[in-house]
């Protein structure tokens, strides 16, 4: 019912021992989870289908990024192609697209997106095979602007196409890693990817997507069509599109009073190793008061550059690249890594920290194509006190940015962290008064957004206004232990498995959670999946309480939960510790839910909860699903709910409270109504 799921965090440590797969004939919206080329055509469209987080726009409004680029779906585009999904099926290429859905386009087909402002640069989702013996293949895309200005993008599956368990690998055809007992989902991979005997192979095939980027050259008008055409001999038998973000990026930016890497002799086309120029840069940078300029080009760094009371800045993220290959080492380091690449790295916590640590206007362009968690090849790492990270671009990395503290005062503003091996983001250990805002997060293979309290208290925190989508393991915010932190104003989409949209645990290994905890106007799209391990709903917002109690006065109030896949709330303690602890007390207010596929509410926990203004519509099931601590005492559940008044929907009847038992362990599944204006 609630087996025990030993998984360890990423970063410079181990990670998750996952045990996964989702076993249903059927997936969730009644689509056939088997091949990629099911559904039919598309229509033809006139005008552009603009989106944030695959929704209308006015849906989310004031929740998220502010980001510069418009959104488009593929399959609201026009195309020859055929629509897969919806699907939130793991292990399936529809679950983890944008909104559940994309276009499989096969050589000679094509996507035609029409831009809704004027754009000179454009960003592909996209999946394409990966070769039988795994390592990824290349294929052609070609992009044409109202049947002109062609230019061909390269795709790659070298970044993408995981299999088996954590720490997974890229070989399609190795066995289970860990053949132990909590192995049990060892039959169900789709039928995609059968014949199989009793483990098939290739085994839990995920982590299928990759963006690229593309500047057009010049700008385009609003109304002008972009083509996406897989050209006939495509090495790709099948090329799936998920999106297209569309947008107008500004000139490149210069800074003539700063040091300057080209002045100095950088090589801007990463021919030549750069960190040399870059580290001699930094360091008279440090002696004359100066800042550091990376101008438009891209500088080849195999390493980690570290860096200490400076200011380094780039043209933009589209003009300066900072890209490195993967390099093994010749013996592990003395914190376990194997490998080394490319990252800009504060100074270990045992040697004071860095300070005084300012980046922006850059991307890092990483090669890491393997989970291994003792590697610390992240974009951004190590302790920055006083620092600011904005506007970068990091992708193909392991982790976008690896705080390990104690450290204070950090910003993390208007990045995009794409493509990740694991989180987009971790706050490791003793960080505080730090805030995360505005970032946009896609595609990463652990929690988006995450706060850490391993061993010492993360505090006075705030991850605030970002947008995240499409985690293809774990959670799009999570929180794990600590004091004072607060999660508000994010929107967070699609989760795919082993876990949800909004979550707060105590679990591996963090400190308790003391003080306060906020969860504040924020919305989760299509989250509430099914845990495949324990084979039961989560909720778009759900407490665990694993290595102890959650005894915090935890608040969550003004969040919206849309087109949840089984519940909009859920609390939950592991079977084997039901009666060591509880979730003690979480206020809800001013909630909106639209759409569950089972419950409002399921309680899994001793504890209680208190509702005031929490209008629900569009449930599945039944408004509350009360299994409490499954002793099922005569007095009723050990979990309680206690109304404050104002919560329509009906949801909550009155005779379900304090108290009532209405558990149903797996109860039937009901696709809700797509979200609507309230």
């Amino acid at each position: 019912m609630f087996p025990r799921r030993p998984r360890a965090r990423t970063g410079g440590r181990a990670a998750a021992l996952v045990c996964a797969f989702l076993a249903l004939g059927t997936a969730i919206d009644g689509v056939a989870a088997a091949a990629p080329a099911s559904g039919p055509t598309s229509p033809v469209r006139a005008r552009p289908a603009v989106t944030r987080a695959a929704l209308d726009p006015a849906l989310v409004a004031g929740r998220g990024a502010d980001v510069d680029f418009d959104e488009q779906e593929a399959e609201n585009a026009a195309t020859d192609g055929r629509i897969i999904g919806p699907d939130r099926t793991p292990y399936t290429l529809p679950s983890e697209a944008s909104g559940r859905k994309a276009v499989q386009l096969t050589p000679g087909q094509y996507v035609e997106f029409v831009l809704p402002r004027a754009a000179n640069a454009v960003t592909v989702r996209y999946s394409i095979p990966d070769a039988p013996t795994g390592g990824g293949i290349t294929s052609p895309l070609d992009v044409t602007v109202d049947g002109r200005d062609r230019a061909t993008m390269t795709l790659t599956s070298a970044y993408s196409w995981l299999y088996n368990e954590y720490p997974f690998s890229n070989d399609p055809q190795a066995g289970p890693l860990h053949p132990d007992w909590w192995t049990t989902e060892c039959s169900c991979v789709p039928s995609a990817t059968t014949p199989a005997p009793e483990f098939p192979k290739p085994f839990r095939p995920s982590h299928f997507y990759d963006e690229q980027r593309l500047l057009l050259g010049r700008t385009h008008r609003a109304g002008e069509r972009i083509r996406l055409t897989v050209p006939p001999g495509s090495r790709a038998a099948w090329t799936v599109v998920d999106l297209l973000d569309s947008q107008l990026v500004a000139p490149p930016v210069r800074d003539r009073g700063a040091v300057d890497v080209l002045a100095l002799g950088a090589d801007p086309t990463g021919r030549r190793d750069a960190a040399p120029v870059i580290e001699r840069a930094v360091s008279v940078a440090r002696r004359t008061g100066r800042d550091v300029y990376l101008p438009p080009g891209t500088y080849r760094v195999d390493r980690h550059i570290v860096v200490d009371d400076v200011t380094i800045r780039g043209a933009g993220n589209w003009y300066t690249v900072v890209k490195g290959h993967q390099v093994t080492l010749e013996q592990p380091a003395s914190d376990g890594s194997r490998h080394t690449g490319v990252g800009f790295y504060g100074r270990s916590p045992a040697d004071g920290g860095s300070h005084d640590v300012h980046l922006s206007g850059f991307a890092v362009e990483g090669d890491v194509r393997e989970r291994v968690d003792t590697d610390q090849v992240n974009a951004i790492g190590g302790a920055m006190s006083d620092s600011s990270i904005d506007g970068l671009y990091l992708h193909h990395t392991k982790v976008g940015l690896w705080f390990d503290g104690p450290m204070s005062n950090v910003r993390v503003t208007g990045n995009v962290i794409a493509d990740q091996i694991a989180d987009g983001l971790n706050f490791h250990t003793g960080v505080t008064g730090s805030v995360v805002h505005g970032n946009f997060v896609r595609n990463t293979g652990d929690d988006g957004l995450a706060m850490w309290s391993d061993g010492t208290a993360d505090s006075g925190n705030t991850f605030s206004r970002n947008t995240v989508q499409s985690p293809s393991l774990a959670n799009a915010v999570a929180i794990y232990g600590g004091k004072d932190n607060t999660v508000s104003g994010n929107l967070v989409a699609d989760p795919v498995r082993e876990g949800s949209g909004l979550h707060a645990g105590s679990r591996f290994g963090a400190v308790p959670f003391t003080g306060s905890l906020r969860f504040t106007d924020n919305t989760a799209v299509r989250s509430g999946g099914l845990d495949p391990n324990w084979r039961i709903g989560l909720g778009a917002i759900w407490f665990y309480a694993l290595d102890g109690g959650i005894d915090a006065d935890v608040h969550v109030t003004g969040d919206h939960y849309l087109d949840s896949t089984y519940n909009a709330i859920m609390l939950v303690s592991d079977f084997g510790v039901k009666d060591e602890y509880g979730i003690r007390a979480v206020h809800f207010k001013d909630v909106r839910v639209d759409g569950t596929g089972t419950s409002v509410v399921s309680a899994r926990v001793r504890g209680s909860a208190t509702f005031e203004n929490v209008d629900a519509r569009g449930v599945g099931a039944v408004g509350v699903n009360n299994c409490g601590s499954f002793n099922f005492p005569a007095g009723g559940s050990e979990f309680s709910l206690y109304d404050r008044g104002g919560n329509d929907g009906g949801w909550l009847a009155p005779w379900l409270l304090p108290n009532t038992i209405t558990c149903d362990d797996h109860p039937p599944v009901v696709v809700p109504p797509p979200p609507s204006r309230w």
